[in-house]
């Protein structure tokens, strides 16, 4: 388990998540890794995808951007998600030596290293955009101006494009790809609402909205995890109740939230 849990994932005698079935709310790897975790408790998990990413509607400003990128037009880069590195690979982006990177947390800049490029800068402390704003003097010896490429989501609040044109750095923001929701199964939107999904995990502020809409009011008696303050506060933000939030922002602490919150449960 992760700092501030209660231990290793148990191997014999029973698991805290047994009789537990909790709502992953993203598939892919990323899924396929945190349904084992869960299976690993003792849970079952219930992978039911709730947002998905498609292209930029303006592909055009993506593309000049990118060449702009690769011909070391900006001294720095910032990226803030996974799926950012995914449209930077599917373009087959160059980053050239002279422009550094800075990532929004290890989340992210693991997601760089798999994809070839990498991380000159990651918060220390919170893997947040403020995180990042909060380290960016020091990280950079206090050089401005700096030319910035941002990329983000199209629905991306803009606290690290405003925060870093505040310093007086010159900014592009650029939408690298839109946010989309999808519709859940019948079956599990009915699972929700009967309270037979004990637990759902929230990843981000656009899972919210989806679980929100989708399967909103939840049963008083569904545990909701959020994998980190800024999700968590984006959660209530829509009305949803947030029981835990993980302590390391990572998939594996969201996991173990989940685990600690069911022995405490059972314990009561």
């Amino acid at each position: 388990m992760t700092a501030g849990s209660t231990g290793p994932i148990p191997t014999q005698g029973p698991k805290p998540l047994a009789g537990w079935r909790v709502l992953v709310p993203r598939g892919g790897p990323w899924g396929d890794s945190v349904a084992a975790d869960i299976r690993a408790y003792g849970g079952s998990p219930v992978v039911a995808p709730m947002i998905n990413f498609a292209p930029t509607s303006d592909e055009a400003s993506l593309v000049e951007a990118l060449t702009a990128l690769a011909d070391g037009h900006f001294d720095w880069l910032t990226v803030t998600s996974a799926t950012t590195v995914d449209v930077l690979a599917a373009h087959q982006a160059r980053i050239p030596s002279n422009t550094r990177v800075a990532a929004v947390g290890e989340t992210t800049a693991a997601a760089l290293l798999a994809a070839g490029y990498h991380a000159d800068l990651i918060p220390s402390a919170d893997n947040s955009a403020v995180g990042l704003l909060d380290e960016w003097p020091q990280a950079t010896r206090g050089e401005v101006p700096l030319k910035i490429l941002t990329l983000r989501s199209e629905i991306a609040k803009p606290t690290l494009t405003d925060g870093l044109a505040a310093m007086g750095h010159d900014v592009q923001s650029v939408v690298a790809y839109r946010t989309v929701g999808i519709p859940v199964m019948q079956n599990v939107a009915d699972d929700v609402a009967s309270g037979r999904i004990n637990a759902i995990l929230v990843t981000s502020g656009s899972v919210a909205e989806q679980v929100q809409l989708q399967l909103g009011p939840l049963p008083e008696t569904t545990f909701v995890a959020a994998i980190g303050p800024r999700t968590a506060r984006d959660a209530k933000a829509v009305g949803l109740k947030v029981d835990v939030i993980a302590v390391d922002r990572t998939a594996e602490s969201l996991v173990d939230s989940v685990a600690e919150a069911a022995e405490r449960r059972a314990a009561s």
